[in-house]
């Protein structure tokens, strides 16, 4: 009986790891050929894709609702911010000194000449870039998963008006609350095909990409895997710690995230496993629905880390890494961040995040094509850290806004 019922606790995460490990072996067997499992990956990823946008909607404004009337909302965003650029400050600095001491771009330096010209662009409008960030000027395009951080400011908006008016409008409210129920099960509903979804859509990543990882790109892509190793393994282990998270429970929840990100290198696709991820790990749902999907967008560690790679490889190319240690540090680490904010802000989301470098530095814009490389090669560890990042940054917020000597406030009893 016991047997059975470890089975049935860990059936689906069994079928999306199967799903995974053959996806991947007919990936290295079939080469591009596996191209024939494309449709079927596409068909899963747009029915979860589809879903994404009303999702965010309806959990953002709830949460809204729940954290307004609880009188929390301003400490738990404020929390989540601070946890958000904590989280990406020590993978950006981590990051940059193992790059710093395995060094796979110095063979690179001086092949751009002098054309990289200033390190930094005094010419680049930053107060437009956040506006585009931020915002849209026309409501449709609130309705696409390429505009979810404005699609999230408005929800946000929308779930604090709707719980100011209170009970003059007690319909909006119910609306809000039984629209997310919905849209959860009908995520429910669709995530049961997952195991052949993901496992087709890993099938055809690995067959078209496989063959691209050689030379100096390899090596990249290994310092940035060991980067992500690092992170993710110890990081992610000691902010579980703090949290005061037993590890055997920690990553019981982390495999379901970590496989579907592996699987779909979509950090949107893990929005509904995490949520729930993070709801069994203690985490109220004021904070996770708050919490997660603004991480979704804002808070990206894998991109942090790919993004240090893709500086460092600029800077080599072009010669024009600063001579100060400390001032080429704060360049490197403070523009990966700002770099893994954009990405997925905005359309074309990661190629926004190689443009946005090449204008910072100075750069031929050409040199993004080049970066993007980098980009798609370490998309699957990226994508990890990007998608289980904001699980755990949901429980580092839910740990601090607790009061920690109260025993039935501590997210793990």
């Amino acid at each position: 009986m016991e047997k059975t019922s470890v089975l049935k606790n860990y059936s689906s995460t069994l079928w999306l790891l199967a799903g995974l490990a053959a996806g991947g072996v007919l990936g290295v067997a079939l080469g591009q050929k596996a191209a024939v499992f494309r449709p079927v990956g596409t068909l899963f990823l747009n029915l979860i894709f589809v879903l994404v946008v009303p999702l965010v909607f309806f959990s953002v404004a709830q949460s809204m609702v729940v954290m307004r009337r609880s009188g929390t909302i301003g400490r738990v965003l404020g929390t989540a911010i601070g946890v958000f650029l904590f989280m990406s400050l020590v993978a950006g600095v981590f990051s940059y000194g193992l790059m710093s001491v395995w060094n796979p771009f110095a063979q690179a330096g001086g092949s751009g000449g002098a054309a990289g010209g200033a390190a930094l662009q005094e010419s680049l409008n930053i107060g437009e870039s956040l506006a585009s960030a931020f915002s849209v000027n026309d409501f449709p395009l609130l309705l696409s998963r390429e505009h979810l951080l404005p699609l999230i400011v408005f929800a946000a908006l929308f779930g604090l008006s709707v719980a100011y008016l209170d009970k003059k409008v007690p319909t909006m409210e119910k609306l809000v609350t039984e629209g997310g129920t919905v849209i959860m099960k009908m995520m429910d509903v669709v995530m049961k095909a997952a195991p052949v979804g993901i496992g087709c859509y890993f099938a055809d990543t690995i067959g078209s990409l496989g063959g691209r990882i050689v030379g100096q790109y390899l090596q990249i892509f290994l310092v940035v895997l060991a980067a992500c190793a690092v992170c993710y393994f110890v990081f992610y282990s000691l902010f579980a710690l703090f949290c005061r998270i037993p590890l055997g429970n920690f990553w019981k929840e982390m495999i379901p995230p970590s496989a579907t990100a592996v699987g779909t290198s979509s950090s949107a696709a893990c929005l509904p496993v995490n949520l729930a991820a993070a709801r069994r790990l203690g985490v109220s749902e004021k904070v996770a629905d708050g919490v997660i999907p603004l991480g979704t967008n804002l808070h990206k560690d894998g991109s942090v880390v790919t993004s240090v790679a893709k500086v460092l490889f600029a800077l080599y190319f072009f010669d024009i890494m600063p001579d100060s240690g400390l001032v080429a540090a704060a360049l490197v680490i403070l523009l990966s961040v700002l770099a893994s904010m954009v990405v997925g802000a905005v359309p074309i989301g990661g190629m926004t995040g190689e443009i946005l470098i090449c204008a910072i530095l100075g750069v031929d814009p050409a040199f993004a094509a080049t970066l993007m490389i980098i980009g798609t090669i370490c998309d699957i560890p990226a994508t990890l850290l990007n998608a289980t990042g904001n699980l755990v940054a949901s429980t580092l917020v839910e740990r601090l806004v607790k009061t920690p000597d109260t025993p039935e406030n501590l997210i793990a009893k």
